[in-house]
Order: structure tokens, then C-alpha cells, then sequence
């Protein structure tokens, strides 16, 4: 048939002699075949491809598909493989708006022609020898957006749908040996109207293709139910054959133990007695195989897939697996690699399924289309719960008027999104791990998304549909649509409002703690939520990875870079850095926190006596080995290991025999739950869940030594306090102290300051901080030295220094230093609390040191970086970094590296030269960078903060929290808040390294 370039703009035109959809189960030419996983009937085609590019349709070479046509002047592309980062158009990121925003009207479906580029691939191959003779089949796994193909000069077929395969037949224009494979990839089609996600936007070839044969025997399609009833999996299944053959069918466990087997069946039926059930818990698997021969019983195709029996149902508006009340640990995952962008590997896919298993999570959200068929695979393996989301988007039709929504309910695009669904439904219906159907993602609703409802609940009634997009039609009209009230990122409270309704449908935060830069703040409130309400059922934290990509700057510096930086207009910028890891794959200090919090043992110690609440569904203990660590100040004082098996859904209690603690100091009793052995995702040793008890004791009795008085010296603008081994100056002019010597060595560069500001935050700009908060900044940044007084005492100098903020209201605070004549200086703030102000955002002292004094080793709450709704996840201890290595990865710099609870803190350089920060009263908090807070405050990328040439040390009271219920408008929770009308005070004790 002919090809027609109209089909681009025309939303009924999607498929064109496309292969209808099919399981995306195995086929090899034998059994041994099966048993090694390599299969002869498949023949991949990635690799070098020739490829060419135009910027519009009206620029296409269009007869480049013809066998006389040359490629000699087309240039190399890899395949899979993004257009946009081999060299050819920009990646563009935007949000809801759509592309080519502010270039032409809103016409769906029409899409700019001026702007559509076009790649057209060429690859020769010669097909393999085990092919030969048999029906083969073109597969692209995925290709976004439109795609048209010719093989040996013949159209072959048409396709959209970026992310489920596209096949074509080839049989019929084959030939053995040089073939020539032609393909022609529209960046922009009607497709593009469905397809509005929050990513990058590219194009290309960005999946595996390949070539597989059909034997004179193959199995099409194979739909499996494998079902629980709590002791008995009850197994069917229905085969799609072609051609005559005798079947014969296995079921095998993973011993290779046959528990069912049938001959000569199509439409198969077992019960199988005593199963090992799948959960994310425990992934038991089981292998279907299918034995497809002839008459003579020589094998022609075997075709397998795994199998995990398991039931998930809505049991008195609950959602259960296996009988049992399940909570979604989830998180949303953009398929992304800073390099490859979407066209991503094995090895990323296995790196994030490790990272969630050792990080508790235990639920994805496939945002916002079908995921690569292999990570179907690793969830079934290694235990993930999916809700599989159909490739479905329309945000921008309708942010701005519901009126213009796509696909509503216009019958013309009808078809296209059953289509999308019908795809997504067909290749992974036999996948265990997917317990959902998503009808898509903020496509507002109608009557088409309500068909694609119907269809998923007409051909799975095994699991349920989840779409979110009914709660933004006023009225309750559309939902009937999903069977759980599902919402992004409602408030704690308004969760709360809604469960306490009681309206029998269970809840679900399919997008909540927007995690964009330093966030994840106040992640408790919701989690709290678990045990209030029976129908919470968890939510799917927003995202897992930055969408960043890898970049050279102008200085020639690899570099991660975010919207806007590719000269892509129009953009959303930095909106595309939402993940707890950053882009390459490097852990964010947000994974501290949700690993507690997702965490399925719940431990806590009281009195030396430990208790255990398993709130695995399924799992106990006995893959588990505790630790327990008794600490004071840092130090290990008694260590034990011991096993303890705590059923599933049971709360124990065992005491720890712990030995009695010294009388002076603070001890800490550290239980950590580690595995007992390696798993797949794990090595022995890793650690769970934890818990602390923290025992205050009394300090050591100071001893009556009496220090000798060092000289003092009273000038006209500084004063000198100079001992046997330090001297302090402090500068009644500048407002403190501006020299600070131990053994004749030098720490300070400037006088400390008080400051009232931090780096906004990404969620801080979100709300509107920097506007309602611009008069802290000033505050301390400007403020204005009014008065110094000073009063020897028996054992020491103090001086106190009184400033005037530079804001209005204008306040007065105070601080005073205690130069204590053994060489100790005490540093007292205050700060008066003042009416008419907004909450503070910090309450600080910094310090500008040397450069060298880049080390630092403190006692408080860590490892990570940790704020006060934020620490959930950390653990008092003594912990060590340095100032490049505290400084956060966020691409926009911004307010980073914070600990909370810290009782002291050493910075010092290589020969150990350096300041030790003691709390006098109270715990403060603190954090040691390589540059300011302003600095960090004027950047918009990491590259542009300027050389390191100091270390900056804050010491703060307290500072607020980071939010992070989104970052457009959620203030911090009020609790996390530094309301300006409190008085407060730091207080500290400075002296030498020890």
C-alpha cells in the first residue's frame, strides 16, 4: 500500500499493518536453548545504523528508502539511541506546556511542520542462518514518535505509541542475504498530543531492535491467571498456536520440580497443591514452559515465562495481596540515564532495582508509559510491586481550559488510547509484579479514558485500575473509573479529612513529597498515616532520578545540565530535578530518610529492652542478624550479635543484657537489623532498619584548677587577650572577634557573623519565600555594630556586642564572647524575638576559615545531611567528611550539608590543626561547606559557584525545615517553622583541636 505523510496529524491513523499485541513471553528452537536463555529465532539488529536528518518533513530525503538510494553521505547513529544526544536537534525539557508552545495555535492535532524533525535509518543485514525459511517478524521495542518502514523498497507499516513495541511482519519481502532496512522517525505526530509527560523531549530509535522467527509451530500469545487462595495456586492458561503441533506444557518450581503438567491442551487448568505464594516479600517464581513438536516428537519451538501465583483484591474497600492489608512504598520512575537519556541498559535497570530493595521501597509507578519489557522481569525476580501506567498525557490541553482536553470524550481519539492501553495490557498481562492498571497520567477525564476502564476490568478482572485524573472533574461524575481514590499530592490534613469520610474506596498518593532539590521535609506526616487509617495504603514518593543530563560547559567541564542549559526554548528549567539520586546514579541525602520511613521492621529500645514489630505482610526475621552497639560519645564500648526470629505481622520484645553505662558522658545503645546472609540485591551485612536509645548522664566534675590570667590589653578599637598558648583580639569597630590564635596558629580570616538567611531552596522559590523572607537577608548581612561592652571576671573577659539588623522592623541583638582565661571562648547569641516579621529561616553564626580547614568530624545526627523534618532516617554518632564532599549534588546550588543534634564539632587541615565548636546548653546545628550561603544563594548551576577558597562553617540554633509536599506553593509545616516573635539563644564553646 502507499504511505501518506497525512497520517501524522490524523489521530485515527496510529497503526498501519502493525502485528496485533502480544505476551512478551520467550521462544527458542529447543529446550537447551530455553535452558541457557539464548535463543537462535532472535536476531538483533542494534549497532551502528546509517542516518540522516532533516529539521522539517518539507526537508525529508523521502526516497531514501529505495534500494538504488545511497547512503554514502549519511552519517553513523547508534541505535538504541536518542537523536537529540548523538548530535542532530537539542533536547528540549518542558513540563505541562506542550513542545512548540508560543510558535503556533492550539490545534490539536495538528503539530508544527516548520519544526518536526525527521530521521531516516538505514541498516543492511543478512539474515541468520536459523531464521531462514520460517515466518519472521520485525520488532521495535520502542520509537518515539512515529515511525514508518520499508524493507528492500517496500512499505511495510506505520506506527505511534512511543513505548510499547511496534512489529511487522517481513516474510513476504525477505530475502537471505542483503536486506536493506529502512526507517523514517517523526519527532512530532498526533501521538505527540498524547504524550505531554513531565520529561525530556526526544526522538529516535531508543529501544532494542530485532528480528524473531516463527517456527512451523509458535506460540503467539499465551494469557496466564496464576491464583492464591491462601494454600492452593490455581494455574490456567490460554495458548494462541499457530500451526500443527502436539503441546505439552510444565510447570516447574525453582528447584526444577514439575508441580503440573498437561499434553496436547490449548486452554490449560491446574491446581496445584501447597504453593510458595509471590509478594515483593518473598518473589517466589515458578517457570511455564511450552514443548511445541511435531508428529515424530522433534521439538520445533519452546517458549517459556515466569509465573508467581498471588491475589490482589479489594477485600471492605481495602486493597489486599494474599489476603493481607498492603502498603505501597512506592516511588515514581522516569526511565533515564544521564548519558542515554531514556535509551537505558541493563545494568541501569539492575542498579535501580538493587537501590530500591536495600532502600525499602517496594512499589514503582512506571510514569507515565510502559517501561522496557526487561524491568517487568527484575520486578517479577526480585519483588516490586508496579502500577503499570498506560502511555497517556494531555496535561497541557487542558491545564489552562478543561474545555480543549484531549482525548475528553472525542470519539476520533477513542481508538488511539484503547490502542495504547490494549498494548500495554496484552505484553504484560503474565507479569506478577503489575498489581495495577493506570489508564495514564493527567489527562483530565472523559468517555474515552473511561472505555480504556472497561476494557482493562473486561480483560483482567485479577487486578485493579487506578487513573487520578477523576478528581479533577467536578462532581464526582468519572469515579467509577478507578477503583481507589488516588490524588497527587494532597496535604497530610487533607488526606486526613478524606479518610476520616470513611467512603469505602482505599486512598493512594499516586505522586506525593515532591522531591525536587533538598526536600523530602515532613515525609513522617504522611507515613504517620499508615497505622491511623486502614484505608491508607501508601503513595509513590516524586521521583526516583533527576533527569539531568551529562554536558560539556564552556570551560570544557563535564557537567550535569537541566532545562533551558541546551538553549531550548520554551523550557521549564530546573523542573526536571526531582529525584532522591542524582543523575548519574549517585545517592542523594534524601535516601536517609525514606529508607526509614519505608522501612518493614519497626524497632525501638526502652530501658535496655528491645521490641520488634514486623509489619512485613509475609516475611519474618530469620533472614536477619541484629547488632547491637553500645556508644559513648562515639566510642564502641560493648558490642554483641545475636538471631531472633520475629513472625510476620508480630511485635516482640527481648531484653539486651547490656552492661551497665559509665557514670558521666552520653551513651548511646544502637540496634541495627542487618541481612544474616547475600541476597540478589544485597550483601550480608546490610543494614534494614535500626533503632537508638539515648542515655543522658552527667557530665564529668570539672576540676578547680585555677588558669593563670593572661595579659589583657584594653586599645582604643581592639581588645587582646593573650595567654600562655593563645591570644584573642577582638575588634570593637568590625563588632567581635577578628583573631583567634592557638599555639601561635591562626584561624580566623574574618570576624564571624550572624546571619538570619539560608540559600533559598527549590521548594523555598516554589512558595514564595525569598519574596516573603528578603528581609532576613538583609537582617544579618547588613546589619550595623552599635555598641561593645566589656566586664573582666574572675576567669575571664567578657565582651558583649550589640547590632542593629538592617531591616524593618528594626531589631537589636546581641553577641557575647567569653574569653575564658584557660584559653576556651565562649559564644553567646541572642536573639530578642521581634513582632511583624515573618518566620526566620536560620538562626546562625558563620565562620570563614582557611581553605585548609577542610575536614571536620562532629557528634550529632548523621551520617547525611539532616533537618529538623527531616531526621527520621538519621542516627546520633560520630561522623566524618569534608567540606567538597558535605556539599550536596543539587544541580541549582542551594541550601545543603545541615546536621541537627550535634553536641561537637572539629574542623582541622592535614596536620591536625584546628577548632573544636562544643555545645554549651543545648545541641545546635551546623554545617561545614566550601562556600557561603550567598554564594551558594547567586548560583543557578554547580559549575558556576566560583573556587574554593575558604571553608565556611555555620553553627545555628536551629534553622527550619526544607517541605517538600510540592515545590509550587507548600509552605514548610508550621511545626518546622522559626516563628520570629520567640526569643533565642546560641551558645557554644570554641577551643583547640584535642
Amino acid at each position: 500500500m502507499q504511505y501518506t505523510l497525512d497520517w501524522l496529524t490524523d489521530p485515527e491513523v496510529f497503526a498501519v499493518n502493525r502485528i496485533s499485541p502480544h505476551s512478551d513471553h520467550k521462544c527458542y528452537a529447543t529446550l537447551a536453548e530455553a535452558d541457557a536463555d539464548r535463543s537462535s529465532l532472535v536476531q538483533l539488529l542494534n549497532g551502528t545504523w546509517k542516518f540522516t536528518w532533516a529539521p522539517c518533513p518539507s526537508r525529508w530525503q523521502a526516497d531514501f528508502f529505495r534500494e538504488d538510494s545511497s547512503t554514502e553521505d549519511f552519517d553513523d547513529i547508534q541505535v538504541p539511541g536518542h537523536m537529540e544526544l548523538q548530535g542532530y536537534g537539542k533536547p528540549q525539557y518542558v513540563n505541562t506546556m506542550y513542545p512548540w508552545e508560543g510558535t503556533m495555535p492550539f490545534q490539536p492535532p495538528l503539530v508544527p511542520e516548520h519544526d518536526n524533525p525527521v530521521g531516516s535509518y538505514v541498516r543492511m543485514f543478512d539474515l541468520e542462518p536459523a531464521l531462514r525459511g520460517k515466518r519472521v517478524f520485525l520488532s521495535f521495542q520502542g520509537v518515539e514518535t512515529a515511525l514508518y518502514v520499508w524493507l528492500n523498497g517496500t512499505f511495510l507499516g506505520y506506527s505511534e505509541d512511543s513505548f510499547t513495541p511496534s512489529e511487522f511482519e517481513l516474510t513476504p519481502l525477505l530475502r537471505d542475504t542483503g536486506n536493506k532496512l529502512a526507517v523514517a522517525v517523526f519527532k512530532r505526530s498526533s501521538a505527540s498530543w498524547l504524550e505531554d509527560q513531565d520529561f525530556w523531549r526526544f526522538s529516535g530509535i531508543f529501544r532494542d531492535v530485532f528480528l524473531y522467527a516463527a517456527p512451523a509451530a509458535h506460540v503467539r500469545d499465551m494469557k496466564l491467571t496464576a491464583d492464591y487462595d491462601g494454600k492452593d495456586g490455581i494455574f490456567s492458561a490460554t495458548l494462541d498456536i499457530e500451526g500443527d503441533c502436539r503441546i505439552r506444557t510444565l510447570l516447574t518450581d525453582a528447584a526444577g520440580t514439575v508441580v503440573a503438567q498437561s499434553s496436547g491442551m490449548r486452554n490449560i487448568h491446574h491446581t496445584v497443591e501447597n504453593i510458595r505464594p509471590w509478594s515483593a516479600e518473598r518473589p517466589n517464581l515458578y517457570t511455564f514452559t511450552v514443548l511445541l513438536t511435531d508428529a515424530s516428537g522433534r521439538e520445533l519451538e519452546v517458549s517459556r515465562t515466569m509465573v508467581g501465583f498471588r491475589r490482589f483484591e479489594l477485600k471492605d474497600g481495602i486493597m489486599c495481596l494474599n489476603g493481607k492489608r498492603i502498603l505501597f512504598k512506592g516511588i515514581n520512575r522516569h526511565e533515564f540515564n544521564a548519558k542515554r537519556g531514556r535509551a537505558i541498559t541493563e545494568e541501569d535497570m539492575r542498579f535501580d532495582i538493587r537501590f530500591m530493595k536495600q532502600n525499602n521501597i517496594n512499589a514503582v509507578r512506571t510514569c507515565h508509559y510502559p517501561n522496557n519489557s526487561l524491568w517487568y522481569q527484575l520486578c517479577d525476580r526480585y519483588g516490586i510491586y508496579l502500577i503499570d501506567e498506560t502511555n497517556l498525557e494531555t496535561h497541557g490541553t487542558w491545564a489552562f481550559d478543561p474545555a480543549r482536553n484531549v482525548p475528553a470524550s472525542r470519539p476520533e481519539w477513542k481508538a488511539a488510547v484503547l490502542d495504547r492501553a490494549r498494548s500495554m495490557y496484552e505484553r504484560d498481562k503474565n507479569h506478577a509484579s503489575v498489581l495495577i492498571w493506570s489508564c495514564g497520567n493527567e489527562s483530565y477525564c472523559g468517555e474515552d479514558i473511561a472505555a480504556m476502564s472497561a476494557y482493562f476490568r473486561a480483560s483482567d478482572p485479577t487486578r485493579l485500575v487506578h487513573y487520578e485524573g477523576v478528581t479533577q472533574v467536578p462532581g464526582h461524575k468519572y469515579d467509577h473509573i478507578t477503583d481507589m481514590e488516588s490524588r497527587m499530592y494532597a496535604k497530610p490534613q487533607e488526606i486526613e479529612d478524606y479518610l476520616k469520610q470513611q467512603t469505602g474506596r482505599p486512598y493512594l498518593s499516586c505522586e506525593y513529597m515532591h522531591a525536587m532539590g533538598n526536600s523530602l521535609g515532613g515525609m513522617h506526616l504522611y507515613t504517620d498515616l499508615e497505622d491511623k487509617y486502614p484505608a491508607y495504603q501508601g503513595g509513590f514518593i516524586w521521583d526516583y532520578i533527576d533527569q539531568a543530563l551529562e554536558t560539556q560547559n564552556d570551560d570544557g567541564e563535564t557537567v550535569l545540565a537541566y532545562g533551558g542549559d541546551f538553549g531550548d526554548r520554551p523550557t521549564d528549567y530546573g523542573f526536571c530535578t526531582n529525584g532522591v539520586i542524582y543523575a548519574d546514579r549517585t545517592l542523594s541525602p534524601k535516601v536517609q530518610e525514606l529508607k526509614a520511613l519505608y522501612a518493614n521492621l519497626r524497632m525501638s529500645v526502652r530501658d535496655g529492652v528491645l521490641t520488634v514489630e514486623n509489619r512485613n505482610l509475609f516475611a519474618d526475621t530469620s533472614d536477619l542478624t541484629f547488632l547491637v552497639r553500645l556508644e559513648q560519645n562515639g566510642t564502641v564500648l560493648h558490642t554483641r550479635t545475636f538471631s531472633w526470629n520475629v513472625p510476620a505481622g508480630e511485635c516482640r520484645t527481648i531484653p539486651l543484657h547490656l552492661p551497665a553505662p559509665p557514670q558521666s558522658g552520653e551513651t548511646v545503645c544502637h540496634v541495627s537489623a542487618v541481612t544474616a546472609s547475600d541476597t540478589d540485591w544485597a550483601a550480608a551485612g546490610h543494614e534494614v532498619a535500626f533503632t537508638q536509645e539515648i542515655v543522658e548522664s552527667h557530665p564529668a566534675p570539672a576540676t578547680d584548677v585555677m588558669p593563670a590570667k593572661p595579659v589583657i590589653v584594653y586599645g582604643d578599637v581592639v581588645l587582646g587577650v593573650h595567654g600562655e598558648h593563645f591570644s584573642m583580639l577582638f575588634d570593637k569597630k568590625e563588632g567581635g572577634i577578628c583573631s583567634l590564635k592557638y599555639h601561635g596558629f591562626e584561624y580566623l580570616t574574618r570576624t564571624p557573623q550572624v546571619s538570619f538567611w539560608r540559600a533559598m531552596t527549590d521548594n523555598d522559590r516554589g512558595t514564595g519565600a525569598p519574596e516573603q523572607l528578603a528581609q532576613w537577608y538583609t537582617a544579618g548581612k547588613f546589619a550595623k555594630c552599635e555598641d561593645v561592652r566589656w566586664e573582666e571576671q574572675a576567669h575571664a573577659l567578657k565582651i558583649c556586642f550589640t547590632y542593629r539588623a538592617a531591616c524593618t522592623p528594626a531589631f537589636r541583638y546581641t553577641v557575647t564572647y567569653t574569653a575564658h582565661f584557660d584559653g576556651r571562648l565562649g559564644i553567646c547569641v541572642s536573639y530578642p524575638g521581634v513582632s511583624g516579621m515573618p518566620h526566620m529561616p536560620v538562626f546562625a553564626l558563620d565562620f570563614k576559615l582557611k581553605r585548609q580547614f577542610r575536614s571536620f568530624r562532629y557528634y550529632g545526627m548523621g551520617p547525611a545531611e539532616n533537618y529538623c523534618d527531616r531526621n527520621c532516617g538519621a542516627r546520633l554518632g560520630l561522623w566524618e567528611s569534608t567540606a567538597e564532599e558535605n556539599l550536596s549534588g543539587y544541580l541549582n546550588p542551594q541550601e545543603c550539608g545541615n546536621r541537627t543534634g550535634v553536641r561537637t564539632l572539629s574542623v582541622f587541615d592535614g596536620a591536625q590543626h584546628g577548632l573544636t565548636f562544643s555545645k554549651a546548653d543545648k545541641p545546635f546545628e551546623m554545617s561545614v561547606l566550601p562556600h557561603s550561603a550567598y554564594e551558594l544563594e547567586n548560583a543557578l548551576h554547580l559549575d558556576e559557584l566560583p573556587r574554593v577558597r575558604y571553608t565556611w562553617v555555620r553553627i545555628a540554633a536551629k534553622q527550619m525545615g526544607v517541605g517538600g509536599d510540592d515545590s509550587w506553593g507548600a509552605p514548610v509545616h508550621e511545626e518546622y517553622c522559626i516563628p520570629a516573635d520567640q526569643p533565642m539563644t546560641l551558645q557554644i564553646i570554641v577551643e583547640p583541636l584535642q
